[in-house]
C-alpha cells in the first residue's frame, strides 16, 4: 500500500528490452544508479533540487518561469534543439538573475548528454517537454540515470511504450509524475471536495474531454514567433507544435488527448486505489475540420492535398470496475469555444462545467433547478487554493502550472510519493493506443490493461489529500 507517510522505495538491476529500442544496456557515458544510490536520493527529504528541462519551447518556458519562481530549485540543465527556443529560455534565467544552466543543444541527441553529465546524483529531477514521441524513451533513459522524471504529457504513444515506461520506472525506484495540470483546476478540485464530503453522493457517472479548437496550433506560418492564426504549414515546414503535433492527426484516428478529461475522472472514481477501468469503447466521427480549414486559409496550398485520418469527434466510453461509466470527448479539428465538458454525477447530485450548474437535490434553491457552481465552490474551495491561490496567480493556465510543479518539486523534497504516480500516468495515457486500436476494429470494445496487476484493489487515494500538494 502507498501512501505520503508509509512509502518505501524498492530498486532492482535495470534492465528493458522491447519496443522500438533496448535500453537494458546504458548509453555510453551514461551511469546507471544502483539501488543503494536510488534509496539514499529519494528516501531522504532535502530543502533543494537540481532541476533540468528536456524541451524549451512554447510550454517547456511556462515551467521553466515556475521553477524559476522558486528557491527551493536551482535549474542546472537546459536543452532544445532549436537555437531560439533555448535562447528564449536563456533570457528568462536571465531576467530571473539565476545562474546560467548548463545548455545542450546541436544535435537530436543532446539530451543523453544532459542526463550522462546529470547521473550520479548531479541532477535531482528533469521535466521532460518534448514531442509525444520522445516522452518514452526519454522517461526510461532519465529514471536509468537515477533521475526522477516529471513528464508532460503523454507517456508514450504505443500501448507497448506504457508497459516499458512502467517496468523501467518498477526496476529503477525512480520516482516519475505525469505533470497533468488540470487535476489542480479550482472548480475541479473543488468538486473533488465535495465528493469526498459526499455532497453527490454515491459517483454513477463521469464525463470530461479536451474540447479545443487547435486548427491554429496545428498550422503555422513556419516563422518562429508568429504562432497562432497564420499559415497552414505543418511537419517539417512548421513552427513549434506544428512541427510535430499535425502528424499524429494526418496518421493516426482516437482519442490523442484524454488526460486533461480522464485526470480529474479518475480522481473521482479512484482509478487504480481501489477501482480500475476494465474495458473501453471508442467512436469516431469523419474527417472534415483540417482540411477545411487549410482550404479556407489557402486553397491553393499544397497542403489541400493531404488526408487527415483524426476524426474531427472521438467519443471514448469506459466501464469501471466499480459499477461506474465514463465518457471522454476528443474534439480539436472544428470550430469551438474551449471546454473540457465535465461532469460528475452520483445519487444525490450533479456538477457540469459547461452548464455551470450544480444540483444536489435537498439542498439546491429550488427542486430540479441549477444552482451556480461558484456559489458552492466558494464554500467548498479545495485546501490547496485556500492556501496557495494568491501564489498561484501569473502561472499559466489560471493557476493550474503552479500546482502541479508545485506538487512534483514538493512530493521530491519530502521523499513521499508522486502524487500522479506512474501507475496513473500509463494508465490514463494508454487510453489514446486502445482507442486507436477500437476504432480500427469498426468500434470493437477493448479490454482494459490492469497495469497494476492486482494491487489497485488495495492501494489508496493519496491525490491532494490536503494543502501541502
Amino acid at each position: 500500500m502507498l501512501n505520503r507517510r508509509n512509502f518505501a522505495l524498492t530498486a532492482a538491476a535495470v534492465g528493458w528490452t522491447g519496443g522500438r529500442q533496448a535500453l537494458a544496456t546504458p548509453r555510453p557515458g551514461l551511469r546507471p544508479a544502483t539501488a543503494d544510490q536510488v534509496a539514499r536520493a529519494f528516501a531522504t527529504p532535502r530543502s533543494q533540487l537540481k532541476v533540468g528541462v528536456i524541451g524549451t519551447g512554447a510550454r517547456g518556458w511556462v515551467h521553466l518561469r515556475e521553477l524559476l519562481r522558486r528557491d527551493d530549485v536551482a535549474v542546472t540543465a537546459l536543452c532544445d534543439i532549436d537555437d531560439w527556443a533555448l535562447n528564449y529560455a536563456r533570457n528568462l534565467v536571465l531576467k530571473a538573475g539565476r545562474p546560467m544552466p548548463a545548455l545542450y543543444t546541436g544535435s537530436p541527441d543532446a539530451w543523453r548528454q544532459l542526463l550522462a553529465d546529470g547521473s550520479g546524483g548531479k541532477l535531482d529531477a528533469v521535466l521532460i517537454v518534448t514531442p509525444w514521441e520522445l516522452h518514452a524513451p526519454q522517461a526510461i533513459a532519465a529514471m536509468q540515470a537515477g533521475i526522477a522524471v516529471g513528464c508532460e504529457v503523454v507517456a508514450g504513444v504505443t500501448l507497448d511504450d506504457h508497459w516499458q515506461v512502467l517496468r523501467a520506472q518498477q526496476a529503477s525506484g525512480v520516482p516519475y509524475m505525469l505533470l497533468e495540470n488540470v487535476c489542480y483546476r479550482r472548480d475541479v478540485l473543488a468538486a473533488l471536495n465535495m465528493a469526498r464530503q459526499n455532497l453527490f453522493g454515491e459517483i454513477v457517472h463521469l464525463e470530461g474531454g479536451y474540447e479545443h479548437d487547435l486548427r491554429p496550433v496545428k498550422f503555422n506560418s513556419g516563422v518562429p514567433g508568429k504562432l497562432y492564426g497564420q499559415g497552414v504549414e505543418f511537419g517539417a515546414k512548421g513552427w513549434s507544435e506544428a512541427r510535430w503535433r499535425t502528424d499524429h492527426s494526418v496518421h493516426r484516428n482516437g482519442d490523442l488527448y484524454p488526460s486533461h478529461g480522464i485526470g480529474p475522472c479518475a480522481m473521482q472514481a479512484h482509478i487504480n486505489r481501489g477501482n480500475r477501468f476494465v474495458q473501453l469503447t471508442s467512436y469516431a466521427s469523419k474527417a472534415r475540420g483540417l482540411s477545411a480549414y487549410v482550404k479556407g486559409q489557402n486553397p491553393t496550398h499544397p497542403n489541400n492535398a493531404v488526408r487527415f485520418k483524426l476524426g474531427d469527434v472521438v467519443q471514448t466510453q469506459l466501464a469501471c470496475a466499480g459499477g461506474e461509466t465514463m465518457l471522454l470527448t476528443h474534439d480539436t479539428s472544428l470550430p469551438r469555444p474551449y471546454s473540457l465538458g465535465f461532469r460528475v454525477q452520483g445519487t444525490q447530485g450533479l456538477w457540469m462545467d459547461v452548464a455551470d450548474g450544480i444540483y444536489i437535490e435537498g439542498k439546491s434553491k429550488k427542486h430540479d433547478e441549477w444552482d451556480a457552481a461558484s456559489t458552492w465552490f466558494k464554500t467548498y474551495d479545495h485546501p490547496l487554493w485556500r492556501k496557495y491561490g494568491q501564489t498561484a496567480e501569473g502561472s499559466g493556465h489560471g493557476g493550474m502550472d503552479f500546482f502541479v510543479i508545485h506538487a512534483f518539486i514538493e512530493a521530491l523534497k519530502r521523499a513521499e510519493p508522486m502524487p500522479i504516480d506512474i501507475y496513473d500516468a500509463v494508465t490514463w495515457s494508454a487510453i489514446t493506443p486502445l482507442s486507436e486500436a477500437s476504432v480500427t476494429q469498426g468500434s470493437q470494445t477493448v479490454a482494459f490493461p490492469d497495469f497494476t496487476e492486482g494491487h489497485w484493489a488495495s492501494r489508496k487515494p493519496i491525490f491532494a489529500l490536503d494543502d501541502r500538494y
